[in-house]
């Protein structure tokens, strides 16, 4: 028998959905307030959440990952009365069972729900045992790390083509090796191809090698790289580099296995797993005729998105401190501890060039502070110094940002949606009341539930929203002492 939350200000549509579920021989439960609702689902041991996207205290595709990242690892089933594209994406994306739209009939909701049961009974049937990844260089313990991670182990587990996907700076050769490192042909070669650094002349006669005298300088013949990749791995980087016609070419050898060297007759067979990467996206690039969309097809067997770094703050001091410490070695500094905001700066940055810009700050501010015991934002390079500053000042005061001051009235096409509007007048109240509250509480979080009415969980949330660590005032009190 399955646990069911509902999560819906309706309360006939919660009425109605605990009866359909005890209806179809499980448990029901409901909560017609999303941070409620979501310390149940925390706190529970729920098989499924169906869970209202539009509720009076909050956005449900905000707190989907939270729910998804409950110790019972529930299935979500997304409702909403105004469905969007982008939100049943966002929502996918992040890990929804099934996105669907107001009003729907029992039946309607029966399905899907009959379905996840389904899954679920046969998932605690196969469950296999966890097996230890080697992730050598991956570092991270968030929720949309390990959400990569996940797809990571299944990409492993098989044989079929893998598209990484994520901007530069996320990582993706590294997962790339993990995936080789951890699958059945972890003892064979791997071969790294760069797409973006060799002109497209090279590039061909890298992966496809060439005989004596194919083209000017060709006095030797030399194996390719797909070649060399045989019985192995083969990861092309960048692939959105390809100009169309090697595309073509590229294609065939993956339907058939089997390519010519340039200059050459014979034909030469290689069967390779094949890992591609890229930072733009194929899609689009394939809608616009600059990819084709037959070779994207055969790339996306399994498809990874790496999450950007301004995604997953939380694990900012996880991974300062193993590069901090890798740093260190390498160069043979001393080994150097963070002042006590100095994890908090780095958090206040939106980090562009994502994990790769992180380790290149860490190498400027050891450099800066070789003798020093200590790393204080002081030693972070100017440019982000400078970008952490203004972004602190640049605050547009809630009439300007809206357009909205006491007695004015919006021309009719200014006016935004309420829900931006609201959010817009808002958010700094909101920001200097939770930062009163921890200062007043010296960060005790119990202390704060306490006085403002909020549970645990939805406190995190938005203190993590507005980049405020409690941790902080905790310290300064000790430190007063």
């Amino acid at each position: 028998m399955a646990d069911v939350l509902i999560i819906d200000d309706d309360q006939s549509l919660c009425n109605m959905m605990v009866e359909l579920v005890k209806n179809l021989g499980h448990q029901g439960y409901y909560s017609t307030s999303l941070h409620d609702g979501v310390n149940m689902a925390v706190n529970g041991n729920f098989d499924v959440v169906v869970l209202d996207v539009q509720m009076p205290d909050g956005n449900g595709l905000e707190v989907l990952p939270q729910i998804k990242d409950a110790p019972s690892s529930p299935e979500v089933i997304i409702l909403t009365g105004a469905g969007t594209e982008d939100g049943a994406e966002l929502a996918i994306k992040n890990g929804a069972w099934d996105y669907l739209q107001k009003p729907l009939s029992p039946k309607e909701i029966g399905l899907p729900l009959k379905k996840v049961f389904q899954y679920r009974d046969t998932l605690k049937e196969t469950r296999k045992p966890a097996v230890a990844l080697k992730i050598r260089g991956i570092v991270g313990s968030s929720q949309a790390i390990r959400a990569s991670l996940n797809d990571l182990a299944q990409a492993a587990n098989s044989n079929a083509n893998v598209l990484i996907t994520g901007e530069t700076g996320t990582g993706k050769e590294l997962f790339a090796k993990a995936i080789h490192a951890n699958s059945r042909l972890a003892k064979k070669t791997f071969i790294v191809v760069d797409c973006a650094s060799l002109p497209e002349t090279l590039i061909e006669s890298s992966l496809f090698g060439h005989e004596k005298g194919a083209f000017t300088g060709a006095d030797r013949t030399r194996e390719g790289l797909i070649q060399k990749a045989d019985g192995g791995t083969l990861f092309l980087d960048e692939i959105g580099e390809l100009g169309l016609s090697l595309q073509k070419t590229f294609l065939r050898v993956l339907e058939e296995k089997k390519f010519h060297p340039l200059g050459g007759t014979r034909e030469i067979s290689s069967d390779f797993r094949l890992i591609c990467a890229t930072n733009r996206n194929l899609e689009k690039r394939a809608g616009e005729k600059k990819f084709r969309k037959d070779l994207l097809y055969r790339l996306q067997s399994l498809q990874i998105e790496l999450p950007p770094l301004r995604d997953r703050l939380d694990d900012i001091k996880e991974l300062a401190v193993h590069h901090k410490n890798r740093i260190c070695d390498r160069y043979g500094a001393e080994a150097k501890g963070f002042s006590s905001d100095f994890i908090s700066a780095l958090r206040s940055y939106d980090w562009p060039g994502n994990v790769r810009e992180l380790v290149n700050t860490l190498e400027s501010c050891i450099s800066t502070a070789f003798y020093e015991p200590l790393l204080f934002p002081q030693h972070l390079p100017t440019n982000i110094r400078v970008k952490m500053a203004r972004a602190s000042v640049l605050e547009v005061p809630a009439d300007r940002a809206t357009g909205f001051g006491d007695d004015a009235i919006l021309p009719p096409d200014s006016i935004p949606p309420y829900r931006d509007f609201r959010d817009a007048i808002l958010r700094e109240p909101e920001r200097k009341y939770f930062q009163s509250l921890m200062a007043y509480t010296h960060g005790n979080v119990s202390e704060a539930c306490r006085i403002s009415g909020l549970g645990r969980t939805w406190l995190y949330t938005v203190l993590k929203k507005y980049k405020i660590d409690h941790k902080n005032w905790a310290k300064n009190k000790s430190k007063k002492q």
